[in-house]
């Protein structure tokens, strides 16, 4: 792999700049995908979603410079947690603040476990075939979302013309990246969600609420019902606590797959306080009622594709996410992407995910056995029943148990975890 710009090298002005729009590109689309969903899920109206929106855009941005000057220093973009929706999803029928609370006391226990140098124990849990089933779970798990996102769920325009539209539009995507490469390919769903979001409106422009953007202040702060509301909800915490073992991997991964390439000095410090930080920065999550981030593990492919390495090109997305937070104008315009279009760039970007999973699967040293298919296919099949599972099925579970036997990843996870080390596990033959 050919570097241009190294880890701790100054590209000149321009090219950070750009290099720094770049970055920025590509988080944003994840942001206002991530953040739509989990607003609608919390927020009872759009004024208040544009508010959800803006305190999430200004945490990964701090959470982002934290990272890059004092964390794990490394060329890395953050974005919301696909892990974290999904237990958001599935908690969707408890309070609020006992889903805050439990964010809150996930990300501090990952800051203590990271600073103590506990997590190579935990590490060991997640093997090669476990990993691959989080990595499926999150695909699978999100199914329904995406369902409800293409079908409208009572939307007036016919569920018939948006799964066509959903279709022709992952169609394109699928073309488009196989044919561009460079800062086209990597800014890929940015032009999916503009130009899909403008062809929708055309064919439906009733569709577009352009009131809310236009009354939206073009500056305005967020500082306001700051202070948590704690609510300890057993069920909840045990199902955020598994979401945030699998954050961790993610974590892991992302970071140690960047030091894999550069080979920074002190990488192991790099990498505790990287975790660290994200650890805090979900706390601070959990206090300011939004999702928290995760480490995206899609930036070595950056890198590869740029030949920039360097940290300090990250500094102005950071700047650039800041800026954003404190205009609702601008974020009620980028939030105004129809559900169709977030699904099915959802949809675009879970394939990869399913990809992910699958090479792990067959990079095995021992190959993939009839074992390892046990091992994947039961908590795949059954975290994607129970995601499917109707709301008055699970309400029928004691309440204390709900948030854990009604979450699809958090059961799957278990499952994998108990096929692997405990009914397949080598000592037990």
């Amino acid at each position: 792999m050919e570097i241009r710009y190294g880890l701790d090298e100054q590209p000149p002005l321009g090219a950070t700049l750009l290099f720094g729009l770049q970055w920025f590109a590509i988080v944003i689309p994840v942001i206002v995908i991530i953040g739509k969903i989990t607003a609608g899920c919390q927020c009872p109206d759009s004024a208040a979603q544009i508010v959800y929106l803006q305190k999430m855009t200004f945490l990964m941005a701090l959470a982002l410079a934290v990272q890059i000057l004092w964390g794990h220093r490394l060329p890395i973009i953050l974005g919301p947690s696909t892990v974290l929706l999904v237990g958001i999803l599935a908690s969707r029928q408890v309070q609020a603040a006992a889903i805050d609370t439990a964010i809150l006391c996930g990300g501090l226990l990952l800051a203590v476990v990271s600073l103590a140098g506990l997590f190579g124990h935990l590490k060991r849990l997640f093997t090669s075939r476990v990993v691959a089933v989080v990595l499926l779970l999150i695909a699978f798990t999100l199914l329904p979302t995406i369902v409800h996102l293409i079908t409208g769920d009572g939307d007036s325009v016919p569920p018939l013309v948006r799964l066509a539209f959903c279709s022709a539009l992952i169609l394109c995507l699928f073309l488009l990246q196989r044919h561009l490469s460079g800062i086209w390919g990597a800014t890929l769903i940015v032009w999916a969600m503009l130009f899909g979001s403008i062809f929708y409106y055309l064919i439906y422009p009733e569709r577009l609420d352009w009131e809310s953007v236009r009354n939206s202040a073009l500056v305005a702060g967020f500082f306001r019902d700051l202070i948590p509301a704690l609510s300890f909800d057993p069920g909840v915490m045990i199902a955020f606590f598994v979401c945030f073992l699998a954050l961790s991997i993610n974590d892991l991964g992302s970071i140690q797959s960047v030091n894999e390439i550069l080979k920074p000095p002190d990488a192991e410090r790099r990498l505790s306080h990287g975790i660290a930080v994200t650890g805090i920065a979900n706390m601070a999550s959990g206090i300011l009622g939004i999702i928290g981030p995760v480490n995206f593990s899609l930036s070595p492919g950056i890198i590869a594709a740029t030949g920039c390495a360097s940290r300090r090109t990250l500094l102005p997305t950071a700047a650039l996410l800041f800026m954003l937070a404190f205009s609702p104008a601008a974020i009620g315009l980028i939030g105004a992407v129809p559900a169709v279009v977030i699904g099915s760039v959802l949809t675009y970007l879970l394939c990869s995910q399913v990809a992910a999973g699958l090479m792990l699967l067959f990079e095995e040293a021992q190959g993939f056995t009839f074992t390892g298919g046990l091992v994947v296919g039961l908590p795949l099949l059954l975290g994607t029943m129970i995601a499917f599972l109707p709301a008055e099925v699970v309400l029928t579970f004691p309440a204390i148990l709900r948030p854990v036997l009604g979450n699809g990843f958090v059961m799957g996870v278990a499952a994998a975890l108990i096929l692997e080390h405990g009914v397949f596990h080598p000592a037990r033959k």
